[in-house]
């Protein structure tokens, strides 16, 4: 069992170093991290899975982007602590993110990912939205948190600009 709660301040730390466990050395190089670079994640949808024990097993955060002139969410990172992968840690995360962006208002999730896995959560693959280089157009994948909200979103995905 595992208590899904937001991520605060003093839980930074340690989320960056389960990342930094569950992802290949130079992973803020990747493009999608130019998207969140001087821009703060949508706090209430950063969160964090802990174990019976109170012990870290997963995390995911949303960050606001811009995809032409309409809003969208970028989904990541999410991790899943090697010691707790296979027990569905992740499609809880994905699945309770997107249930509380929904009722945030939000209307569209995107992320760069594998249409295999993210096709189960409703994710489809994005023609005409355009990830910073060099993002494999085939990985560009979006979900519509309501109805036809991704329906004519074309366009380069730009960071949102910080206040």
């Amino acid at each position: 069992m595992f208590e899904l709660t937001a991520e605060t301040p003093d839980d930074w730390w340690e989320v960056e170093a389960l990342y930094d466990l569950c992802f290949a050395p130079g992973r803020e190089a990747l493009s999608s991290y130019r998207l969140r670079d001087g821009v703060d994640p949508v706090a209430p949808l950063c969160l964090c899975a802990r174990d019976g024990d109170g012990i870290l097993a997963g995390a995911i955060r949303f960050w606001p982007v811009q995809v032409a002139n309409d809003t969208a969410l970028l989904l990541g990172p999410i991790a899943v602590h090697p010691t707790h992968q296979g027990e569905g840690l992740g499609a809880l995360l994905i699945q309770d993110g997107l249930q509380r962006a929904g009722a945030l208002g939000w209307e569209r999730v995107i992320l760069v990912g594998d249409a295999p896995y993210y096709g189960r959560f409703g994710f489809v693959r994005l023609n005409g939205v355009e990830m910073p280089p060099p993002t494999n157009p085939d990985r560009v994948l979006g979900v519509a948190l309501s109805q036809d909200a991704w329906n004519g979103v074309q366009g380069r995905v730009t960071r949102i600009k910080p206040a």
